[in-house]
């Protein structure tokens, strides 16, 4: 991946983060792979709306810093999804309000209420109370970075990954819609999951679906 157009991915990512009013301040980090034991990750303090290419730090999986700047204090949370998952080249960890609102009063979302979620994003769990930015946290992550697409941090934030910087933040905006959505059906009287049957059907079209 040429890394200029990577970090420009990533500059374009933290200002729609920043738009949709899910990284408030200097809030929220995002990362992406520029070779398989490199990646590129926001700088410890940044503001989403006002990146930067020179705003992106390159680290290796081994928190080796090449060049100059400070890592995100949450680069080991991104470090930890990326050395368990081949496959994933980005990572974004906002705080949507209405998702993390449901983390904080120790909900996950995991039910399948709406057929786009459960095909480009799957069941969200809950991820215990870790401090931020602690090895504690990394542990907690761990199970779960090894087989989802998206996870909330209890009393924290969220975190969304993906084939693509791209990916990784369409996961966001959806899990945040979903979360809106569930909170609605919960105030009516609680969301009407789809049925196996619905959910068999949905997951044979999930690897032809857009955006998986």
């Amino acid at each position: 991946m040429d890394k200029s157009l990577l970090a420009e991915a990533l500059v374009l990512a933290g200002a729609r983060l920043d738009g949709l009013g899910l990284v408030p301040g200097e809030d929220g980090n995002l990362s992406a792979r520029l070779k398989p034991d490199r990646l590129l990750i926001t700088a410890s303090g940044t503001r989403k709306r006002s990146l930067t290419a020179e705003d992106m730090v390159e680290v290796d999986l081994d928190r080796g810093v090449i060049g100059s700047g400070t890592p995100s204090t949450e680069l080991g949370l991104h470090l930890t999804i990326y050395r368990n998952r081949p496959e994933v080249n980005a990572v974004v960890h906002a705080h949507p309000p209405v998702a993390v609102g449901f983390a904080t009063a120790g909900e996950g979302l995991t039910e399948p209420l709406l057929p786009e979620a459960t095909v480009r994003l799957g069941p969200v769990p809950l991820i215990p109370y870790a401090t931020p930015g602690t090895p504690e946290l990394e542990a907690a992550i761990l199970p779960a970075a090894k087989r989802v697409n998206a996870m909330l941090l209890a009393n924290h934030g969220a975190v969304t990954m993906g084939e693509s910087v791209d990916q990784a933040l369409d996961r966001m905006e959806i899990l945040e819609h979903l979360a809106r959505i569930t909170l609605v059906a919960n105030l009516l009287g609680g969301g009407k999951p789809l049925s196996p049957v619905q959910i068999e059907a949905l997951t044979a079209l999930r690897p032809r679906s857009p955006g998986r």
